[in-house]
């Protein structure tokens, strides 16, 4: 019996070597089925604290810029805005937030975090830096800056696609 070339070497699970590589047509299902998993785990990392899916994503976004309308965190966070509406509302409903008219233009109504909400913010980072260790366990520093770089441009390369449609 001769050598065993490196596309038939057996990895420790038993599966040939090449079996384990994606093909490039299951990037878009590994991508999805990643993510769906990541915002499972923060998702229930968030649970314990009243915050649902996507509510962080909300609160994070007036954190950065406290005062936007309900259609500029939509655009912002990438959902309809009907969806963003819904979510104001029950975030409003949880003392999460509060909607109010805008100072300079009364027919604009603008989202603000209470201070509920502010305080909800160091339990975000939290949910999300375990959510990441999770995630990255196993992996050096080096391998997370480059997954992080390839993601990045993944996306960027999707958004100027999505924008020149």
């Amino acid at each position: 019996m001769g050598k065993k070339n490196k596309a038939e070497k057996k990895s420790k699970n038993g599966k040939k070597k090449d079996e384990l590589l994606a093909e490039p047509h299951d990037l878009a299902s590994i991508l999805v089925q990643a993510a769906r998993s990541m915002r499972t785990v923060l998702s229930r990392n968030l649970l314990e604290s009243g915050l649902y899916a996507g509510q962080d994503g909300v609160m994070l976004a007036l954190a950065e810029t406290d005062g936007l309308t309900a259609g500029g965190l939509a655009a912002k966070l990438g959902v309809k805005a009907p969806t963003m509406t819904r979510t104001i509302g029950r975030m409003e409903a949880q003392g999460f937030l509060e909607r109010r008219a805008d100072d300079d233009d009364a027919r604009l109504t603008k989202v603000y975090l209470t201070e509920p909400g502010r305080n909800r913010l160091q339990t975000i980072a939290e949910a999300g830096q375990h959510s990441e260790n999770l995630a990255t366990r196993g992996l050096t520093d080096k391998q997370v800056r480059t997954l992080m770089k390839l993601l990045r441009a993944v996306d960027s390369n999707l958004q100027a696609a999505r924008a020149a449609d």
